[in-house]
């Protein structure tokens, strides 16, 4: 596989939110999204009881999601929905900006999916036991040995017929700008021998940046990208897979962002 190169990225500012904009939010839009936590954590945690195939739970996250886009005064644009139909099962690997990210994929991805997530996240309240219970995949990096073992517990999902949403930088953007990946999502795809498949987000890291507890709103996109084949890859050429997703990734970003003047958000607004 060819290395691709990567355009030189430079950080961008994040908005700083009228004032009205952050009382709104530390007085009535966080304890609205706290309890609308609480109250589907509630819900998906008792049909836990009884849903093995997950279906409910995930339908009870798709509504929490939107929930939480609804309080955030911020729609969001699905581009490319079509590239998500062509494979039942692939790896789909999204750049990480915000806490806001898995709403938004939760909200408008229309099939269910499994995520990995650090497992400190299952140690929080409502969201750790949604996590517990619905079947998401733990990552453990304590160790290799537990790493390994937490991509193989991917893997084994895959195989199973689930795709899994991924964020390959492991946190979020400080920058804004989409980081180094690190090379599990491709190890995974390859294993499993199914498509990894490009996913961009814009406008999340403005609307809820790194160290910032209140909104922005603003519209969302997300933009779904070719799917990338690993037929006949072996786990060697993890690494080359990574530097062509995150490829593909940074030039939708570049190409769509507002901070682009070519983009056509940015023409948009002139």
């Amino acid at each position: 596989m060819t290395e691709l190169l990567t355009p030189q990225l430079q950080p961008i500012e994040a908005p700083r939110a009228p004032a009205f904009f952050r009382w709104l939010t530390y007085i009535v839009l966080i304890p609205l999204m706290i309890a609308s936590t609480a109250f589907f954590g509630t819900i998906s945690l008792i049909c836990g009881l009884w849903d093995k195939s997950g279906n409910q739970q995930h339908a009870i996250a798709h509504i929490w999601a939107r929930s939480l886009l609804w309080l955030s005064l911020s729609p969001v644009t699905l581009v490319g929905a079509d590239k998500l139909h062509l494979h039942e099962t692939a790896v789909y690997t999204s750049n990480h900006l915000s806490y806001y990210d898995t709403p938004v994929l939760f909200s408008k991805l229309p099939f269910q999916f499994r995520i990995l997530a650090k497992q400190g996240l299952w140690k929080v309240p409502f969201i750790g036991w949604y996590l517990n219970r619905s079947g998401q995949v733990p990552v453990d990096q304590s160790s290799a040995r537990n790493a390994v073992a937490s991509l193989n517990r991917g893997v084994q999902t895959l195989k199973a017929g689930l795709p899994l949403v991924i964020f390959p930088e492991g946190g979020r953007s400080a920058s804004g700008q989409p980081q180094d990946f690190v090379a599990g999502a491709a190890w995974m795809a390859i294993k499993a021998q199914v498509p990894i498949v490009p996913i961009t987000l814009i406008g999340t890291y403005e609307l809820l940046p790194i160290h910032t507890y209140h909104l922005y709103p603003r519209p969302l996109a997300i933009h779904i990208g070719d799917p990338i084949s690993t037929e006949g890859l072996t786990t060697r050429d993890a690494d080359a897979l990574t530097r062509q997703v995150r490829q593909a990734i940074t030039a939708t970003y570049l190409r769509h962002h507002p901070s682009n003047p070519m983009s056509p958000a940015a023409t948009q607004s002139s």
